[in-house]
């Protein structure tokens, strides 16, 4: 499984690091911290991202601010252009101290892909404004919600199911049919469910639905065509995702779509 390696790090507050990379579909970084803030971001395509206990499920018009220190795997859902920011401690200190996932507004977008494009001019007067800026923009970003619990290891019938889920979210595949598939009871998984996750397996699942939905519309498929995939009738679907997220998921357009041809070609891990 790929490690990241991102930019040299230096201890001199001031001077930001950046990233620029393509990553392919279904590339996996292992889980690893960085001694600086980092802000992931990808332009284009959709990024799955596990943060301590929680996953993030990351579109073009969002980013996930990473505090100094935080652990974090990433796993691309579609191919992926991914630009970075690393931010000293120190320029930081207004910033918040927890992981959040934040929207990417028109500025902020053009600040974190021209300073990743200019990185190697090493124009330091230029850079260190931009930087300053993009550490303002990140103070007024709004956040955004969804998030779905992670099992620890403690239970390893808890955390198989689980990832057997995010693998496969449709319907056509019962809790009955899950909790056999592990060795357990219905009655003892449901009681794992919420005393872990502080949730039951239907509303756990249904938020994985609407991540991996979001992902696929964002791929540019068609309503119809992410409700089969996930073992729903289209007004069900539609119904179920305007009640959850406020609007119908023919209403929901990203900024960036994603190109149908991916090219499989890939740059070492960095992020």
């Amino acid at each position: 499984m790929p490690k990241a390696i991102p930019p040299e790090l230096t201890d001199d507050p001031g001077q930001g690091r950046s990233l620029a990379r393509h990553y392919p579909r279904g590339l996996h970084i292992e889980a690893h911290t960085h001694e600086w803030a980092q802000v992931l971001y990808a332009v284009s395509g959709v990024m799955w991202v596990e943060v301590e206990r929680e996953a993030l499920v990351v579109p073009p018009q969002r980013a996930v601010w990473l505090p100094p220190g935080t652990q974090h795997a990433i796993y691309m859902m579609s191919a992926v252009e991914m630009r970075n920011l690393y931010l000293h401690g120190q320029d930081i200190q207004h910033l918040s101290k927890k992981s959040d996932v934040i929207e990417v507004n028109g500025l902020l977008k053009e600040l974190i892909t021209t300073i990743a494009e200019r990185e190697l001019e090493r124009d330091e007067a230029y850079l260190k404004e931009a930087y300053r800026l993009a550490t303002l923009e990140l103070a007024y970003a709004a956040n955004y919600s969804l998030r779905i619990p992670l099992p620890d290891a403690s239970d390893r019938r808890l955390a198989v199911l689980c990832r057997s889920v995010i693998d496969n979210p449709s319907l056509d595949i019962s809790f009955e049919q899950h909790a056999a598939s592990v060795g357990a009871s219905v009655r003892t998984l449901s009681r794992l469910f919420t005393s872990e996750l502080g949730t039951g397996f239907g509303e756990w699942r249904r938020q994985v639905q609407l991540a991996i939905a979001i992902s696929k519309l964002a791929e540019g498929l068609s309503v119809s065509a992410v409700a089969r995939s996930l073992g729903y009738l289209p007004a069900s679907f539609s119904d179920m995702f305007r009640r959850e997220l406020g609007a119908p998921p023919s209403e929901f357009h990203l900024g960036t779509k994603l190109g149908a041809a991916e090219d499989e070609s890939q740059d070492p891990p960095s992020a």
